[in-house]
């Protein structure tokens, strides 16, 4: 296991590269090198390549070839008139805290590989036009790609294709360019977790979308920003498919826009898409096709999800599909569902228990704000008591402050407030979470309110609880907050 050092300020390529005092100049000489399981290559801060780094050799899964950095300063950059890493057939590498620009090919092309991980990688302005991803892997296993930035890059951010174990997480990923550039596609492939992504296509000459998964299987997309592009999420011909507590806005640019899209390239089955905030866009979810093709579209639950400040219904449905559409919070502004004649009459896709705030007769509480780890009262007999996991503060990261996203410093009235981030806002229409009791409204100014759904607590008797997850960025970074809060009611109470 050898560390080997490139500067290409200072560097030789008749050194032996194994210390900082006598580093490689080039990728020439670490091309001629037979890498070993546990080597680590590592360039000088600051230093700039203009050449393309081929990767020829595997690393083991307890230990990978690593390409990294060393020393204070900027992070590394490769400049390529080809790709800015290139490798074939080789397996376990990690390439992590490097920057990659104005390559003529890819940043990042994996061929047959395998165990890649790629982390706090930048990249920026890459790619081809027309041509696969900026970060290309395609044919084999296991890629993750983590806290890494990819902006203003030609072609798709990231295209995987036919990889069997997917991970991308906590990535930043802006404008994508070209007729053909999404933030991210994926085709072809399974057991995928897109998880804390911000994604953005708002100033990207594109006219497709942000998020693309072709016949995925076995796929989790939670807790990701999606903003922008023609639309937010399709996940077309998929089995499997989770879609959780993202927040998808801002796309449009057709008739057909959508947040949530599938039922065409092949048969669709077991889609879970629930906890999702939409707003600011054209459809909500839709289940459809291109034209009058028919596939099977089975078993897709929309459910627990807000939609708001739409043009077109929260739900469409105009092919035959089974599944249903429930428990829902519905803008009073925006049509419910679009759904076929035909399938109305099958009773294939039912429609139930959606509500809007107007509609649903509420019980407003509002929850009086104490010390950390103290509870919520209301009343002097409380029926409903407010608790969070913690109010802890943590420390600031890269100018964003991190910690909880509910403080005790709020009005003198004591009503529990939405701490803020410098210059961050809740947003024009607040933020809404809708659980199975009732629901949180957190309106612009920061003060919130549970609404206790009384018809939901029919039949039930003695406490029963919730739990709500919610975040919130810093509008700037990308950076997101988290907090939890857990309600208690005592139903009885509540009934009498």
């Amino acid at each position: 296991m050898t560390v080997y050092y490139v500067n290409s300020a200072t560097g030789a390529n008749n050194n032996s590269g194994t210390s900082e005092d006598a580093p490689f100049a080039s990728f020439w000489a670490v091309e001629n090198l037979k890498l070993q399981p546990g080597d680590t290559v590592l360039l000088a801060a600051g230093s700039v390549y203009n050449d393309q780094l081929d990767l020829k050799y595997s690393g083991t899964a307890s230990a990978p070839i690593t390409i990294g950095s060393y020393g204070i300063g900027d992070a590394p950059v490769i400049h390529s008139p080809g790709d800015g890493i290139h490798s074939l057939y080789a397996s376990n590498i990690v390439i992590e805290n490097i920057k990659i620009s104005d390559t003529g090919g890819a940043a990042i092309y994996g061929g047959y590989v395998s165990n890649w991980t790629v982390r706090n990688v930048e990249v920026d302005h890459t790619g081809l036009a027309g041509k696969s991803g900026s970060v290309t892997f395609r044919t084999g296993s296991n890629i993750t790609i983590e806290n890494s930035t990819i902006n203003d890059v030609n072609g798709d951010g990231v295209w995987i294709e036919k990889i069997n174990g997917v991970t991308l997480l906590n990535n930043t990923v802006t404008n994508a360019h070209g007729t053909t550039a999404d933030a991210v596609q994926m085709n072809d492939s399974s057991n995928i977790l897109i998880s804390g992504n911000y994604l953005d296509q708002t100033g990207a000459v594109s006219p497709k979308g942000v998020l693309a998964l072709v016949r995925p299987v076995n796929a989790v997309i939670e807790d990701n920003t999606l903003v922008g592009g023609g639309f937010g999420v399709a996940t077309q011909a998929g089995t499997n498919i989770a879609i959780h507590d993202n927040d998808i806005s801002g796309y449009g640019g057709y008739s057909w826009s959508y947040a949530v899209g599938l039922g065409d390239q092949g048969d669709t089955r077991d889609y879970d898409i629930s906890g999702n905030y939409i707003h600011d866009g054209v459809w909500g979810v839709v289940v459809s096709s291109a034209g009058t093709t028919s596939y099977v579209r089975e078993d897709i639950d929309v459910h627990n999800n807000v939609f708001d400040d739409l043009s077109q219904a929260a739900l469409k449905v105009d092919r035959p599909a089974s599944g249903a559409f429930h428990d829902n919070v519905i803008a009073s502004d925006v049509t419910p569902y679009s759904i076929s004649p035909a399938i109305i009459a099958a009773n294939t896709f039912p429609v139930s228990n959606n509500t809007t705030l107007e509609e649903a007769d509420p019980l407003f509480v509002s929850l009086d704000s104490h010390v950390a780890g103290d509870t919520t009262h209301v009343g002097a007999a409380p029926i409903i008591v407010a608790a969070h996991d913690s109010l802890k503060i943590s420390a600031d990261t890269d100018g964003a402050h991190h910690g909880n996203l509910l403080e005790n410093d709020s009005s003198a009235n004591g009503i529990l407030l939405l701490r803020r981030f410098e210059g961050e806002v809740v947003g024009k229409n607040g933020l809404t979470l809708t659980g199975q009791y009732g629901t949180i409204h957190v309106d612009d100014h920061g003060d919130y309110s549970y609404t206790l759904d009384a018809a939901k607590l029919a039949g039930v008797t003695g406490d029963v609880s919730e739990t709500f997850h919610y975040k919130i960025s810093d509008g700037a970074a990308h950076h997101f907050d988290t907090d939890t809060l857990s309600i208690s009611i005592d139903v009885d109470g509540v009934l009498i």
